[in-house]
């Protein structure tokens, strides 16, 4: 079947009363931009539904993909159209949808009538009741069950008629951009791409930061990133990402200071550069990967003393509570596992200590963060002052 029209089905919008109307027109705009190199369409909010229009040929699977990438859609329903809303002209429509849908007519079903307008002569139920004996005329081996059918058929008079059976999975969430903006700390491993997917889903808009430590981590580390961020940018939208030449300002970390704590220091520096960027980027979190107690720096004693270096913004950790394989699935599921995998060094992992401290004391790391005062502050701005920048989409 050529469909003309697709329903969008929204959920946690629906609770957000006078202001829903935002919600929905950023989701519209975000699909207006994600259909406009798939064919003419429009996307239009309509007495509570929002409907996807096709005025031109397109690809139904490219369609349903870019959809299914928008946070906020719960569901698409592909629909049918009739512009005549007589009674024999929509039971005609609905028995021919059924036979087209549906190989196989041997299933249970119930009839969901609406009539937006309320002068139409046979009310919901009489809809329900008439189109049921209908569609148990046209096919006697179906059967109603109105508790727990296998097939809902949803039939909706407006100023045409709609009907649809079949709802294919959004990914739910807010539509990015109305919940702020934040700073992710991006390396090339799995947490942190899926800890900016899972805050971009809650609305924020995501910006990114990367330490590239040449020539410790190669180019290739470098390139893994930015892809990364292009994957994630499909479910984000576009994705600034800073990428800092941390070199210099890690050797001196690591000239200067107790070998079990580098892990601690090198991330709280990382966190006070990563927090002068959100800022000036009007960003208000920043957004970090980690899951506690699954490395010595993910601790509940290293992050309290790591996040003393952010003193200005909070820092998100969507995985916190999360295993590794509870994560695993995630990037599964937005397609970054593979490219997270990919053999290259980032400059955490370069220069990790082998025996790391895992509860740390605040006063003893600053202590030894005092070794670093008037040898790491030139190389600290100009490590901000050379930042790269790419856009990732």
């Amino acid at each position: 079947m050529d469909y003309k029209m697709f329903l969008i089905k929204y959920a946690e919008i629906g609770t957000k009363g006078k202001n829903r109307y935002y919600f929905e027109e950023t989701m519209c705009k975000r699909m207006r931009a994600k259909l406009k190199s798939l064919g003419d369409f429009e996307v239009r909010r309509e007495y509570g539904r929002i409907f996807v229009e096709a005025f031109s040929d397109y690809d139904f699977d490219d369609v349903v993909e870019a959809l299914s990438t928008i946070f906020g859609i719960v569901g698409i329903c592909p629909v049918k159209v009739v512009s005549d809303t007589s009674y024999e002209s929509i039971s005609k429509a609905v028995v021919e949808y059924i036979d087209e849908t549906y190989k196989d007519k041997d299933f249970t079903f119930k009839v969901n009538a609406r009539r937006n307008d309320k002068s139409y002569p046979k009310s919901s139920m009489e809809l329900n009741c008439d189109l049921g004996a209908d569609l148990l005329s046209a096919f006697p081996e179906m059967k109603v069950d109105v508790h727990n059918p296998d097939v809902l058929i949803n039939a909706e008079i407006r100023n045409v008629f709609y009907v649809y059976s079949k709802t294919i999975p959004g990914p739910g969430g807010l539509p990015v951009g109305t919940n702020g903006k934040g700073m992710a700390l991006l390396s090339g491993g799995i947490d942190s791409p899926v800890a900016a997917y899972m805050i971009a889903k809650r609305g924020v808009e995501i910006e990114a930061v990367y330490f590239h430590a040449p020539p410790y981590t190669s180019e290739r580390a470098k390139q893994k990133v930015i892809d990364l961020g292009k994957l994630v940018s499909k479910y984000a939208g576009q994705i600034k990402l800073h990428i800092v030449n941390f070199t210099d300002v890690q050797l001196a970390i690591y000239d200067n200071c107790p070998h079990d704590e580098l892990t601690i220091i090198m991330k709280r520096v990382m966190y006070k550069m990563a927090q002068e960027i959100a800022l000036k980027e009007e960003c208000q979190c920043i957004i970090t990967g980690e899951s506690i107690g699954q490395v010595s720096s993910q601790t509940s004693q290293s992050l309290m003393v790591i996040d003393q270096a952010a003193d200005k913004l909070p820092v998100f950790r969507p995985c916190i509570g999360m295993d590794k394989q509870e994560i695993i699935d995630i990037s599964e599921k937005i397609n970054t596992y593979e490219t997270s995998i990919l053999p290259y060094e980032d400059c955490c992992t370069t220069f990790v200590a082998k025996h790391p401290v895992t509860r740390p004391k605040l006063e003893v790391i600053e202590k030894s963060e005092e070794n670093l005062k008037g040898k790491i502050e030139e190389l600290y701005k100009i490590a901000m002052e050379t930042i790269e920048v790419v856009y990732c989409r």
